[in-house]
């Protein structure tokens, strides 16, 4: 044993620690990096001190509860933003519905106790076309949300592919270097799991670490997105059910895209996307479309039992869309079914799922997508279906074959194509009768504000009013649930951060901690130079 080589090896240890230290204090707001220690121990030789490890402060299960609530709170982040926009549009009291709505039957009012006056004529035709441009402008607006939601459910995709891809590599990154030296670098550690806790915040993912130390991966119910040194992706296509709609597929191992249950993602800020799309952008412009088409129905079926100014009968005064059907691109019938409006009383404002039960019989499984509720129902002998207020007819029942699904969409988009078709003040049907003072139908028109237009339940302004309140409740419960998901993620984060992150008080200490360290080993070798200076001085 030589008290030179006891020194050195302190001197190698306090190096050591020092880096370490130095490293800490350099990292301090290095995103995802984790404080490091130095782990010394004896000597076997019983000749000083060795370095045993430079072990990183990482706690795998505070982490991945970490990972999984800032997915939540990114995913609600994400739904907050977007609910915010359609609560702001919808109970703007200058540019909501409600006070055109009241402008437009005030003009029938006016109407009602002047109508042979021209201006009052005039009054209706403007406050008519105001009305039906805000209904179109509501729709364009809720379709430029769809088109945004779209393109960043793209851009999610995208950035997930290569963070996974980045995973994939650091995997075979770390274990080179574990084949090479033993020890895994912590900086690719760092990375990797920074990597993991970044796409954690687009999309919910499922951990698993190998006995080997590599991290696999997987989304939407245990398909892998990352399996040891190979990447998986998902990609984005046009939905089999609907193409107007953009859905996420995952390549599979024949590189073939296979679509994905809009539920199956959830978490991030791609289920966030996906949520807010499904379970109120849907659901709110499929209602603005009901509110446009009860609107529309209503009054022109009043106004077509009155006569204008030359006594003939009303004309239609609104224009409204079609109810949508699509067939779904994996039926393997041909049939075609077309799609109108049936009963307005009993028009609502879900999609429904066609499914063929009994392609021979002609029975089919109708699900209620609002409610999930599921009927059975069979083809009439005009080959016809009736569902929530509208007519399914299928132009030949034997091209049908079982198992094939249509999507029903009574009301989406309606409001888009909500015109008022009335130009000439003078084709106001106001009266019952040819005289000019007869005001009779527009009294009853002036009614259809207080009956039940909507589903045969709520007038206009109810209908429209529950509507705004819904998403204010939406909106307000998702604020409360993203405020107390962000103190939940910042109470782990803090716990997190207690053993990784990096006190800069801490590694000061530990500076002159390990440079007094360093300072008594090179003193022990100073001491070991004098003794044998003294003696080689006796000799």
């Amino acid at each position: 044993m030589s008290i030179f080589s006891i020194g050195l090896s302190g001197l190698n240890a306090a190096q050591n620690a020092l880096n370490t230290t130095s490293n800490n204090i350099s990292n301090v707001y290095t995103p995802g990096y984790n404080r490091e220690i130095t782990i010394l121990g004896e000597s076997k030789a019983g000749d000083g001190v060795r370095v045993n490890d430079i072990q990183r402060q990482f706690n795998a299960y505070v982490t991945e509860q970490l990972n999984a609530a800032s997915s939540r709170a990114s995913a609600l982040q994400t739904y907050e933003t977007q609910v915010s926009q359609i609560d702001n549009l919808l109970a703007d009291s200058e540019s909501g519905l409600s006070l055109l709505l009241q402008n437009f039957f005030s003009s029938i009012g006016d109407l009602v106790n002047a109508p042979s006056d021209p201006a009052a004529r005039q009054g209706v035709l403007g406050s008519a076309e105001a009305l039906s441009a805000q209904f179109r402008s509501f729709d364009s607006y809720l379709d430029d949300m769809r088109s945004g939601v779209d393109g960043q459910i793209r851009d999610e995709v995208k950035v997930i592919n290569n963070t996974a891809s980045q995973v994939a590599w650091l995997n075979r990154e770390i274990a080179l270097a574990k084949a090479r030296t033993g020890e895994a670098p912590n900086s690719l550690l760092n990375q990797r799991d920074q990597l993991v806790a970044e796409l954690g915040e687009r999309v919910d993912v499922r951990l698993d670490v190998s006995e080997t130390g590599s991290y696999n991966l997987s989304v939407a119910n245990g398909r892998p997105l990352v399996a040891g040194v190979q990447s998986y992706e998902l990609t984005t296509m046009t939905a089999s059910a609907d193409p107007t709609r953009t859905v996420v597929g995952y390549i599979d191992a024949a590189g073939n895209p296979v679509e994905l249950a809009e539920d199956a993602l959830a978490g991030g800020s791609l289920g966030g996307l996906m949520e807010f799309r499904s379970e109120t952008l849907d659901s709110v412009q499929n209602r603005i479309g009901q509110l446009a088409v009860s609107l529309a129905a209503g009054f022109n079926a009043q106004h077509s039992a009155g006569l204008d100014l030359n006594g003939n009968p009303g004309a239609e005064f609104f224009a409204i869309g079609e109810p949508q059907l699509f067939s779904n691109t994996r039926n393997t019938g041909t049939a075609t079914l077309d799609v109108a409006y049936d009963d307005f009383s009993q028009l609502t404002a879900s999609d429904y799922e066609l499914t063929v039960s009994d392609a021979a019989a002609g029975t089919f499984s109708i699900k209620r997508l609002d409610s999930g509720e599921t009927v059975s129902a069979t083809l009439d002998a005009s080959n016809q279906l009736t569902i929530g207020g509208v007519v399914v007819t299928v132009d030949d029942p034997a091209l049908l074959a079982d198992g094939d699904r249509f999507s029903l969409q009574p009301t989406r988009g309606a409001a888009g194509d909500f015109d008022s078709l009335i130009s000439d003040s003078s084709a106001i049907a106001a009266g019952l009768g040819a005289g000019s003072g007869d005001n009779e139908n527009a009294l009853a028109l002036q009614q259809l504000q207080s009956e039940a237009l909507v589903g045969g339940s709520a007038t206009l302004n109810q209908a429209y009013a529950a509507l705004v309140g819904d998403v204010g409740n939406r909106t307000n419960i998702v604020q409360v649930n993203l405020s107390a998901q962000e103190g939940l993620t910042e109470q782990l984060r803090a716990v997190q951060q207690s053993e990784s992150g990096v006190n800069l008080d801490e590694e000061a200490a530990n500076l002159i901690r390990y440079q007094q360290y360093y300072q008594a080993n090179a003193k022990v070798i100073q001491t070991a130079t004098v003794v044998i200076d003294a003696l080689l001085g006796l000799r």
